[in-house]
């Protein structure tokens, strides 16, 4: 699961993570960056933050992005997962098409307007 986690509120970053969780993880391995606590630690432990969310992606087979805000982190992430290991990116956004980074729409496979009809659409083809 990638999303913004930084400038966010704990309940920003946690709570749509939790309702993932508890729809997909009967069928699926749930892989949530939030299971790491750097809450506090974040300048000190940079390389450990990146190099465990690259290792995420890495095993993960689909992405499930919260486009909500802009995040380089998360921008990174779906490039990555997208461009060079060719995975399917789930998106979920509030934005409206032409309010995108062309650079997102590019690399997310698909983009829905609620986390919702994303989990409903990893369900039904995956």
């Amino acid at each position: 699961m990638c999303g913004p986690i930084m400038d966010c509120t704990g309940g920003e970053s946690v709570d749509w993570r939790s309702r993932a969780k508890e729809r997909l993880s009967e069928n699926f391995t749930i892989l949530d960056p939030m299971r790491r606590n750097f809450r506090d630690r974040e300048i000190d432990s940079a390389n450990e933050i990146v190099d465990f969310d690259l290792q995420d992606v890495r095993d993960a087979d689909i992405l499930l992005v919260n486009y909500s805000k802009t995040s380089i982190g998360t921008s990174m992430e779906v490039f990555y997962a997208s461009h060079d290991l060719g995975k399917f990116v789930i998106a979920f956004s509030p934005y409206s098409y032409e309010n995108m980074s062309p650079w997102m729409v590019k690399h997310c496979t698909k983009i829905l307007p609620s986390l919702e009809e994303s989990l409903a659409y990893i369900e039904r083809h995956f």
